[in-house]
């Protein structure tokens, strides 16, 4: 009796997802203007080639800016609560830690950080 509901509510959700979707291609706005197809839409043509490959390295600067961003918003909270929950959330927090310094560890050791 259970799978049958479990089916049922993804046929559901499935149904609903594709409804939805086809409707808003029915009702969304479109414009046929050929400047709406070129690769900018600033008004400026392009000059050269405008597929260019960036540097790997800037990619890896970002994504560990989030990761310690993401780290200094969630040790906030832990603070705040720090004092009611004792020991316990100081223990976690070694953790949240000790893993933060293992990537940071392995992103030096990458040479990651070394803006060129």
């Amino acid at each position: 009796m259970n799978n049958q509901w479990l089916v049922l509510f993804f046929l559901v959700g499935a149904l609903f997802v594709g409804l939805v979707l086809i409707l808003a291609n029915l009702i969304a706005p479109r414009s046929f203007n050929p400047q709406k197809f070129e690769p900018y839409e600033c008004g400026i043509p392009t000059q050269g080639v405008t597929w260019l490959q960036f540097n790997v390295g800037y990619y890896m600067f970002a994504i560990l800016f989030l990761v310690f961003d993401v780290e200094t918003v969630l040790v906030f909270p832990w603070a705040v609560v720090m004092k009611e929950v004792g020991m316990v959330a100081f223990i976690e927090i070694l953790i949240f830690f000790f893993i933060l310094g293992l990537g940071l560890l392995y992103a030096w050791k990458k040479h990651a950080l070394i803006w060129e």
